[in-house]
């Protein structure tokens, strides 16, 4: 049954694609060649397979030839959100809508990485074989890319129609970065007899992250408490948390037990902030110093961005 209702919907799709097709002649031909590239340069840096890239520029921006393309080199109709850059605002079936502008291609291509790569939503797609576009296609939908339930049918229409998997196999599994997953693992420590934590890490896990020991509250401890535990003096304990006053701890608060780095880990170069995020919550998640962070996104001491603001972790 599931595999009839797929057929009918790739049957569909391909009608589209061939309608779509007809309508802008060879221009589907010169639009892959020119930005093919583009897309293989952006899956060696982020892990976004190729055809998936290519499959959705083609997509939003028909072949490059709409108005966001050819005005403001838009090529995924990425809306401003908390864009700081160029805008661009045209009228769509919305009314009035503010898009992103970009001075080059590119951009556009680098932009729609960022968009996937950071932000939490789209994580899981980067577990999947990088090759396996059907997969890609499927969990964009699911993450909430697209409202139109035929837009994973469409991408693996176009992906298959014009070969575009082909690209996919151009770039080493092994020259891949680590997927976002991997990059902000969480190793424990082993803890050597001569260590200071030893006697305490047989009682208790000790982990690490962004090379930065640290450990999981469990809900009955304060600062005060801790420090005399790992034999630090508290006023250390609050500053490696950038924190200035002890308190009650809730469970599951991550508390670090040495000062925070002045960078995130490799791999992890930017966030995208979800509703709710604070400059101290990913300072916290990322273990870079607060006043780092400050000064890498140059924001002022106690500004916050808003949902969709993109924060740069590393220099």
């Amino acid at each position: 049954m599931r595999m009839r209702f797929f057929k009918r919907y790739l049957l569909a799709s391909l009608v589209f694609i061939s309608a779509v097709t007809s309508m802008y002649g060879q221009t589907y031909e010169l639009y892959i060649e020119k930005h093919k590239d583009i897309a293989i340069d952006q899956m060696k840096k982020t892990g976004i397979p190729a055809s998936i890239t290519l499959a959705q520029a083609c997509l939003e921006s028909a072949y490059g030839t709409s108005v966001l393309a050819t005005k403001a080199h838009n090529h995924f109709g990425i809306k401003c959100h908390d864009w700081t850059g160029e805008k661009f605002v045209y009228n769509d079936e919305e009314g009035a809508s503010c898009y992103r502008s970009y001075k080059k291609d590119e951009e556009s291509f680098q932009d729609h990485s960022d968009f996937l790569r950071y932000r939490d939503r789209y994580a899981f797609l980067f577990d999947l074989n990088p090759t396996d576009y059907k997969s890609w296609a499927y969990g964009l939908r699911q993450a909430g890319y697209a409202t139109d339930p035929q837009y994973p049918t469409k991408l693996i229409a176009l992906i298959e129609k014009y070969q575009l998997y082909k690209y996919d196999t151009q770039i080493d599994k092994d020259a891949l970065p680590p997927t976002p997953t991997e990059a902000e693992t969480k190793e424990k420590i082993v803890v050597d007899k001569g260590n200071i934590l030893y006697k305490i890490s047989l009682e208790r896990e000790v982990f690490s992250t962004n090379g930065v020991s640290f450990i999981v509250a469990d809900g009955y401890e304060t600062f005060g408490y801790l420090a005399k535990e790992y034999n630090l003096f508290k006023r250390e304990l609050l500053r490696y948390n950038d924190l200035k006053k002890d308190g009650d701890i809730e469970a599951g608060t991550v508390i670090y037990l040495q000062p925070k780095k002045n960078q995130a880990a490799s791999h992890l170069d930017k966030h995208v902030v979800e509703e709710g995020e604070t400059m101290y919550s990913l300072s916290q998640r990322y273990a870079v110093k607060l006043s780092s962070l400050y000064k890498i996104n140059n924001m002022a001491k106690g500004q916050e961005p808003a949902a969709g603001a993109i924060i740069k972790l590393r220099k």
